[in-house]
Order: structure tokens, then sequence, then C-alpha cells
């Protein structure tokens, strides 16, 4: 017999089911109930767990199952959804999330209509069955547009700044959401609300009144376009990577907020020299980063950052390492280059 090799590819090729639940366990205490056997539960909530130890939070999520089992899948799993809803409501949560599973997609549950009956707390269905080919980047997309799509209508006058789409697995997704408030406030402006990381759902209606939106990546655009439509808000497609990418995001951020960016532009613009003069011992060394070549974004960082040290690129030179996601702002290039210094005078 022949066995095939596991396949390699991106983290975000997970399960759609994961890639929800990224996205659902961040607003605060709603009730995420999984309709499927108890093992997708059970898996997902180990991811949860293990994540959550890493960053120093160790409060899970409240996640519930209804635990088909073999005679539900043959004779239906609707009745058990509907105890699970009516489980969850009892803990009066704000919101109860149902994300489906590929076993009820298959048998055909109506997952849908159970969750459009007149329930006593707000009921919202996000598919998540992935096996049509759907993978985790799909389930964060659809909880955030599912989510989205209960934000209301604009009220009042407009508000803040939204970031949109953090992701909330990485380790440093903290530290990512403070350099961009740090980065607005140049211009005069707050984060109203970060969709969705810590979030109230009492807050969502803030998404409708936004003046801006800040995707955490490009692939976001079609809920960027979303909000456009619906809300008339201008959108950013990406965080800042690199230094003249800071100082970029800064002009463009204050062009649509209708602020004048040069001071800002200026200000952070000498906050980056003062912080590259910091790293001056680094210059002439010889340095090698796998995977940092051609002409996409990590490159253009690499290269950005070698001719602002004076580093020398080199096979044989010291590897430093590249992380993915890349660097975000000004404090990210600080943090990458205290590593880099690290590996080089180690």
């Amino acid at each position: 017999m022949t066995l095939k090799p596991l396949p390699s590819g991106s983290r975000l090729e997970g399960c759609t089911l994961s890639g929800a639940l990224s996205v659902t366990t961040q607003v605060r205490a709603a009730v995420t109930v999984i309709h499927g056997p108890a093992g997708c539960a059970q898996h997902n909530l180990s991811l949860l767990h293990a994540t959550c130890l890493e960053n120093d939070t160790p409060a899970l999520p409240l996640i519930l199952s209804t635990d088909l089992d073999e005679g539900s899948v043959i004779f239906g799993g609707e009745g058990a959804l509907a105890g699970a809803i009516r489980d969850a409501a009892a803990l009066d949560p704000p919101v109860v999330f149902v994300l489906s599973t590929c076993v009820v997609e298959t048998i055909g549950d109506d997952t849908g209509a159970v969750c459009g009956r007149d329930w006593p707390v707000p009921v919202v269905h996000i598919p998540t069955a992935g096996f049509l080919g759907g993978v985790f980047r799909d389930g964060f997309h659809r909880a955030l547009h599912a989510i989205a799509g209960c934000a209301g209508e604009p009220a009042g006058e407009p508000g803040g700044v939204v970031l949109v789409g953090e992701k909330n697995l990485e380790y440093e997704v903290d530290v990512h959401g403070e350099e961009m408030r740090r980065l607005l406030s140049h211009l005069g402006a707050r984060v109203d609300l970060r969709l969705v990381r810590g979030m109230d759902w009492d807050t969502l209606p803030r998404l409708a009144s936004s003046r801006l939106n800040v995707l955490r990546e490009p692939d976001l655009a079609p809920l960027g376009d979303r909000c456009a439509e619906r809300f008339g808000t201008p959108y950013l497609p990406a965080y800042p990577v690199g230094l003249s990418g800071t100082l970029l995001f800064l002009a463009r951020a204050g062009r649509s907020l209708g602020v004048d960016p040069a001071a800002a532009v200026r200000r952070e613009e000498e906050a980056q020299q003062e912080m590259l003069s910091r790293f001056s011992d680094l210059s002439g060394s010889p340095v090698w980063i796998p995977g940092a070549s051609g002409s996409g974004e990590d490159a253009r960082l690499v290269q950005e950052l070698a001719a602002a040290l004076d580093l020398r690129m080199d096979r044989h030179g010291t590897v430093v390492p590249l992380p993915d996601p890349l660097p975000v702002g000004t404090a990210g290039i600080r943090h990458l280059l205290h590593r880099w210094r690290r590996a080089i005078h180690g």
C-alpha cells in the first residue's frame, strides 16, 4: 500500500467550525451552540483552551453541544437543537450563536428554521459545515458577516473607528490592537469597536455609525464593501506593515476621517528615526531571512529594514525570523528588531 504524504498548507485551511468559533467566542457572555456530535465541540474547545492559556486568558468561553448520537443522525436533530437553544437562553445571554456541523448539513436539518423561531434572546445561525470545501477562513468570514448583519441602522452622529476582523488566535492580537489605537490617536480618532475582539453585544450598533473601518487584511474587502454600501462607511483594506507603510496608513486614515494627516505623519516619521537609531549596533550585520524574497509584502518589509539599518543580506549570515503575520506598525517593527538583535548577538 502506498501512503500519501500529509498535505502541507496554511493554518487558515483548518476546520470551518474553528474559524467561526474564533469569532463568536469573543463576544462577551454570548453562548455558542455547536449543532453536531460531541466530538466537534470537544476538539474545538481543546483548541480554544490551549490558545487561551497561551495568551494568559484561562477563562473558557460558553459553548454548548447538541451532542447528536446515532439516533439523531437517523431521525434528525432539530429537536436536540431546540432543546440546546432553550438551555442556552436560560443562561440569559445577550445573544446565542448556533454553528452547524458537517453531520447536520448532511442529514438535512433545517437549522435556520429552528433558529428563526420566537426565542427570548437573539439567536444567530452561522452555517459552518466544511464538507463541501469550506476551511477555517470561510468560517471566520461567515461569522463576521453574520454578526455585522445584526448591527441595525445608523443612529446619531458618526462615532469613532472600528477594527474589523482581528485574528483572535494570534499571540500578539492585543499588541496589534494597541498599536492601532496609538496610531489613530495621532489623528485625534478613537477606536470605538473591535469587531470581534472582547466585544459587548450591545456595542455592535457602533458599527453602523463608524466614521472609518480598518480591516485586518485585504481578504475582508467584501465585508468592507458591504458596510460601505449599507452604512456609507469608508474603509482601509489592511493594518499597516513596514516603515513607509505605516506613514502611508496615517495619511490615508487622515484623509478618510477628514483630518489633515501632515502633523501625524511627521510625528510618526520622527519616532521611527529615533527607534532605528537604537538599533545602530546591527549595522553591517550579515543576515538571511528564508522566504523573504520576491515582490511580496514580506520582501518589501525586509528590503526596507535592510536599507534603513545597513544590513547585509547573505545566505551564510545569521538566520533571523520573520513572523506570520507580519509585524503591525512601528511598534511591531521595534519588537521584530529586538528579536533580530537577540539572534545576531546571541
